[in-house]
């Protein structure tokens, strides 16, 4: 409801393109982070596939997208990888540990995508390296726009260019994602 309210306003509804197809300076590929469940995970491994990053809260209106975050990782899991960065910097939306955010997830959503441990997702001091290099154009070639809310999106191509943000209101399961993945 959340979703269709705010995609209705125009609220939490851009979309970001890397339109001069600009190559990031610091490799995307070089960054690694570390899983809900405390094993670091290196980006390399992602070489090939296009990578969706979204910074998920528990206890959001937009946290229904988890549902379509899940169908999306299961049909198209030999095109995209999920990343979900759990997050609390909107108005304390993700008050749980790293294990209860596992368990909160498996219960509701059945998630088997990727979760890492929370963390910071906005500038600043603290902010998750991820992110950093997502909301710097000095490391990823063209893009500031840090996460308007929980569940923004970004899309990463098959050779570490970030290609977009997507606002928190458009579905991963919507067209605008879709039709970049599928091409």
């Amino acid at each position: 409801m959340m979703m269709k309210l705010t995609r209705l306003f125009g609220l939490n509804s851009s979309v970001l393109e890397n339109t001069k197809n600009v190559s990031p300076p610091v490799m995307f590929y070089e960054l690694k982070a570390v899983t809900n469940d405390e094993n670091e995970f290196q980006f390399s491994e992602l070489k090939g596939k296009k990578v969706l990053i979204v910074n998920v809260a528990s206890d959001c209106g937009y946290t229904a997208q988890y549902e379509a975050l899940q169908k999306l990782h299961e049909k198209q899991k030999d095109k995209v990888t999920v990343l979900g960065f759990p997050a609390n910097d909107f108005q304390e939306q993700e008050k749980g540990s790293d294990e209860e955010i596992k368990q909160f997830c498996k219960a509701n959503y059945s998630i088997t995508f990727f979760l890492f441990k929370k963390s910071k997702v906005v500038k600043g001091e603290g902010q998750n390296p991820i992110y950093d290099w997502l909301t710097n154009p000095n490391k990823n070639g063209w893009n500031e726009h840090q996460p308007d809310w929980n569940f923004s999106k970004y899309l990463i191509d098959e050779k570490g260019k970030l290609l977009y943000f997507f606002g928190p209101s458009i579905s991963p399961l919507g067209s605008e994602i879709i039709s970049v993945i599928d091409s």
